[in-house]
């Protein structure tokens, strides 16, 4: 599997998986904020054995974060970043996990539940092994919406720094992400005029107009930014919600609102995209800022890709990411972060699935190279 005896590989392959599916049955998504507590109060127990190691608490906006350090270290050389928070779900027994060829599955598996697994269980044996190791961990709680009162707090208002970050949030195991693409979440209202909705004469229905100018965006973003081939490094525009004030079927609403998820590369900016929506839809329709990012740069690290190599036996690449992640609150700092990440697909599902194996291998990854990186015995 990756050089180590296979015995400790399988081991180590059953306490990531009963760790992963502990940490599964306790979301901490948005809506569900007391599990958020539980899970939180349940890693911050995982460093009471470390006698070298101080745990400090935050919250801001009632978010909670922990920062684990070496005794000594402000800015430790390396810290380990993730976030136990995952997206909502509809009904509370989607929040379950399975164990099936291989795989484990249910939400939050790969998004980041198993990566967390394993990064706690790394950071534990590392200083464990190595008392006072210029490694620290940064937990958050709330990636899945926007990451500003975490990771964009703890590197914005407390002043946290490292000389590099990891972050096992995009990529995979042998795709190593160097480029993500900026974020633009716009929330667009479109007033009318209401009435019965039996004379649809007599009013002017919001949800229709606020439908067309829609259509007329996503004719304008296939226009200017065609389909490239399937890699699609451009400008994208996704309609995730939209609806009305109306709590009956019988009434042309006042108003109605829709939510825009827009992604874009490198040189195009938050400006831009944003200009471009206003002026596509025209001044009918309102528009405001719920999350914005510019396009973020991440650091090539040819030993990290050497040893991802080494451990899997197969070539490893730098890719693209069409996601976001908490790397662009570090990445202009001028801080480098290395992102890739075990085997997992469905993600944000409630069918999404880590590869179990592939968690060893990539815990063997992170191992060997921040041995590399803090010049540690092996």
């Amino acid at each position: 599997m990756t050089g180590i005896d296979s015995r400790e590989d399988e081991s180590l392959k059953q306490r990531l998986i009963s760790l992963t599916r502990d940490l599964m049955l306790m979301p901490g998504s948005a809506s569900r904020p007391e599990e958020r507590e539980r899970c939180y109060e349940f890693i911050k127990n995982h460093f009471d054995t470390l006698r070298t190691v101080e745990s400090r608490e935050y919250r801001d906006n009632g978010i909670p974060s922990l920062v684990a350090l070496p005794s000594g270290f402000e800015t430790p050389d390396v810290l380990l970043c993730g976030h136990l928070d995952v997206v909502d779900h509809a009904t509370t027994d989607s929040y379950h996990s399975r164990l099936e060829n291989d795989r484990i599955h249910g939400p939050g598996a790969g998004d980041m539940k198993g990566p967390l697994a394993i990064m706690l269980e790394l950071f534990h044996h590392m200083h464990t092994r190595y008392e006072g190791a210029s490694l620290g961990i940064a937990i958050t709680a709330d990636e899945e919406t926007g990451g500003m009162h975490g990771t964009g707090y703890l590197f914005g208002r407390e002043g946290l720094r490292c000389g590099l970050a990891m972050i096992p949030d995009g990529g995979s195991l042998n795709r190593i992400t160097v480029e993500e693409k900026g974020i633009l979440h716009l929330e667009l209202r479109c007033g009318g005029n209401p009435g019965h909705a039996a004379r649809p004469w007599l009013g002017v229905n919001p949800v229709e107009s606020l439908v067309a100018r829609l259509d007329n965006l996503r004719k304008a973003f296939s226009s200017r930014w065609p389909a490239d081939g399937g890699e699609h490094w451009h400008p994208t525009c996704a309609t995730t919600r939209i609806g009305t004030p109306n709590q009956t079927i019988n009434a042309i609403p006042s108003e109605a609102h829709a939510t825009l998820d827009i992604r874009f590369p490198a040189p195009y900016t938050v400006e831009q995209l944003r200009s471009f929506v206003e002026e596509t839809l025209g001044p009918d329709v309102d528009v405001s800022t719920l999350i914005s990012a510019e396009p973020v740069h991440l650091a090539p690290e040819e030993t990290y890709r050497r040893i991802t190599e080494e451990i899997t036996g197969k070539p490893a690449e730098f890719v693209r990411g069409h996601g976001g992640s908490d790397a662009r609150f570090i990445c202009h700092l001028g801080i480098p972060v290395i992102m890739s990440r075990p085997l997992m697909g469905n993600l944000h599902a409630p069918d999404e699935w880590i590869d179990a194996t592939s968690m060893v291998s990539f815990y063997r990854i992170y191992e060997r190279y921040l041995h590399c990186k803090l010049g540690l015995d092996q």
